[in-house]
């Protein structure tokens, strides 16, 4: 029977050395918070200067994959896709450079059926190696803080090796049932942090319409059981236009659509509606501020996000908003 564990912060015996793939806002949160620690960590990136503050801190980092994954009993992929997972892992044969009885930890938020689909490349070509599907609950801070909501679903063989890696970035860890099953809980979770994150945009576009203070509105939704943490705090980033990426628009754009095509619009018919206009405000160049720039879109009065850079030209009555950013990506 599969535990649910709850975290335990310290050393973490067991794991003799763990690697990240993928050094983006996520992978380079977990493999910090691995590193206080004292595990060891190895890191690989496909731009290589995504892992040079890493290594500052003690990781190893490896030109080749295949090295990287060949010297840790537990592998941590967070690319940004399903297409970029496939092609490290798969492409690259690096599935076949893991170590012996290795387990694999998928941890980027890629879709049930990709998910699915990996599980079975990995029974035919490495029964030895456990594969387990752990995307998480949460934003850099939490990361970095070891406060994720583990959501594992994999072999219960599996559960032992991983547990200490999941104690020290989790404050929970579940676990579901079959590789799969933690996608899709994730894929749900998601879809309701887009209904919390659009009611506080169309909340606050109310708001102003009404001649409401933005003060005022803070104030009436301050400990108010409408309202939850999440939402009480993208409000305050859409108040004072704070676009510092915590969990980018695109990438939560990218999880409606892993949603879409899971289920179709049956479901969930106001979460796609959600998406569509989303769509719209990532097609305009703003998918790398964080989701709370969904505040854009409701109202010429909504406040801007002009930080010094150029701005485009409104889209079908949209306000202008600035051009593409380089900020962190999920994954690199």
């Amino acid at each position: 029977m599969y535990p649910d564990t709850q975290t335990t912060f310290g050393a973490s015996p067991g794991v003799a050395s763990v690697t990240v793939i993928g050094t983006g806002t996520m992978g380079s949160a977990i493999a910090r918070r691995l590193l206080t620690t004292g595990m060891t960590v190895n890191v690989w990136a496909r731009d290589p200067r995504a892992a040079a503050a890493l290594a500052e801190l003690g990781a190893t980092v490896f030109d080749d994959p295949r090295d990287a994954v060949a010297v840790a009993t537990v592998v941590l992929t967070l690319l940004p896709t399903a297409d970029a997972t496939s092609e490290v892992m798969i492409g690259r044969q690096v599935v076949d450079a893991l170590a012996p009885r290795a387990v694999w930890v998928q941890m980027g938020t890629i879709g049930v059926e990709a998910t699915e689909q990996l599980d079975i490349v990995v029974r035919a070509r490495r029964p030895d190696v456990a594969f387990v599907d752990a995307p998480v609950s949460g934003s850099r801070g939490p990361a970095e803080s070891g406060q994720l909501l583990v959501l594992a679903s994999g072999p219960e063989s599996a559960v032992g090796p991983v547990s200490p890696v999941f104690d020290a970035i989790g404050r929970r860890t579940m676990w579901l049932g079959p590789a799969g099953t933690g996608s899709r809980m994730k894929l749900v979770l998601n879809t309701w942090l887009a209904f919390e994150v659009e009611a506080a945009a169309e909340s606050a576009a109310l708001a102003t319409s009404l001649g409401i203070a933005p003060g005022a509105l803070a104030d009436a939704v301050d400990g108010n059981a409408v309202a939850s943490p999440l939402a009480l705090a993208k409000l305050t980033k859409m108040q004072t236009a704070d676009d510092r990426a915590e969990f980018a628009l695109g990438w939560a754009l990218k999880d409606l659509e892993l949603m879409r095509a899971s289920v179709g619009s049956r479901p969930a018919p106001v979460a796609l509606a959600i998406a569509d206009r989303w769509r719209v405000l990532v097609e305009q160049g703003v998918g790398d501020l964080d989701v709370s720039a969904a505040r854009l879109g409701l109202g010429d009065d909504m406040p801007s996000t002009e930080r010094g850079r150029p701005m485009i030209a409104p889209v079908n009555g949209l306000p202008a908003v600035p051009s593409k950013v380089e900020a962190d990506r999920a994954g690199s």
